[in-house]
């Protein structure tokens, strides 16, 4: 039986959304392109059934929102989703100066890369990760990105030839582990390796543990990882606190001989903290909690 909480792989919407997004920016500037937003996003609440239903079970459920609350914050999610897309498009096709960006534990980032060892990332889907390039690109040194969704990769090959400056490697999740040869590489030549902790593959190993009050599964390959080499690590966050305002947030991670649970603990707890403040970036779109009978739909 498919397990619905694992990640299907998909990402919504296609070269051809990220191209009228494109021209929309281009021509008619953000501003205009955040307007257009409004209809699409209430377009997503009406037809995006799975997803809005998801959606629903987590302001209704998990956060504890009244009925209309939770109608609100859905479509309201909706828009700014839309918004951290079109961010992102913006800053690829050259607009990174219209963002005014903060710091919290910056620092932390730059002890990491200092000790020369390598640093692994945590992230998670809720914020904005492409923003953090923003203060990535201060420190310095080379950032490979573990992506897991492979269904896209011509979007990703558009995206890219947008891009000025060109000094992220993408690091494809594959199922014969390859992946694994290049995340060592990197490593081992000290350099940055980003990874999501929050989404697996259906058949992927992973370990359940409280969150939010309700049990959810995560994937252990991350940790794992992160364990295994026992260099430092950080969990980063990019949130949008305006509207062309983001903050980046990143803190030390405490690496624990042969205990990848005290890794995810400190990784779920992090994130728990962060998606208590900002609920509506929360941009896992499918069933993530169990429900307290076990079951998940």
């Amino acid at each position: 039986m498919k397990n619905e909480q694992a990640w299907d792989g998909k990402t919504r919407g296609g070269v051809l959304g990220y191209r009228i997004f494109f021209f929309f920016l281009k021509k008619l500037g953000l501003g205009f392109t955040y307007f257009i937003l409004i209809f699409v996003a209430f377009y997503f609440l009406i037809f995006s059934f799975k997803s809005t239903k998801a959606n629903y079970y987590f302001f209704r459920k998990i956060m504890k929102r009244s009925v209309p609350n939770a109608v609100v914050n859905i479509y309201q999610s909706y828009y700014v989703f839309g918004q951290s897309i079109l961010d992102k498009v913006a800053v690829l096709a050259g607009m990174k100066d219209r963002f005014e960006t903060n710091s919290t534990g910056l620092e932390n980032l730059y002890e990491a890369v200092e000790t020369g060892k390598g640093v692994f990332l945590l992230s998670a889907h809720l914020g904005n990760w492409e923003i953090a390039g923003h203060f990535l690109e201060k420190l310095n040194t080379p950032v490979n990105i573990v992506l897991f969704d492979n269904e896209h990769q011509n979007i990703k090959k558009m995206l890219k030839s947008q891009e000025k400056l060109k000094k992220f490697n993408i690091i494809p999740y594959s199922n014969d582990f390859s992946h694994l040869i290049a995340i060592n590489k990197a490593i081992k030549n000290s350099e940055i390796v980003c990874l999501h902790g929050d989404r697996f593959h259906e058949g992927s190993k992973t370990i359940e543990v409280d969150f939010v009050g309700q049990k959810a599964k995560f994937p252990l390959g991350p940790f794992k990882l992160v364990n295994k080499f026992q260099v430092p690590f950080c969990y980063v966050f990019a949130i949008k606190s305006g509207k062309h305002k983001y903050d980046f947030f990143a803190f030390r991670g405490k690496n624990v001989e042969n205990k990848v649970e005290d890794i995810i603990n400190g990784y779920v707890e992090r994130l728990e903290i962060m998606l208590n403040q900002y609920p509506k970036q929360w941009f896992n779109y499918y069933q993530f909690w169990q429900k307290e009978d076990g079951t998940i739909s």
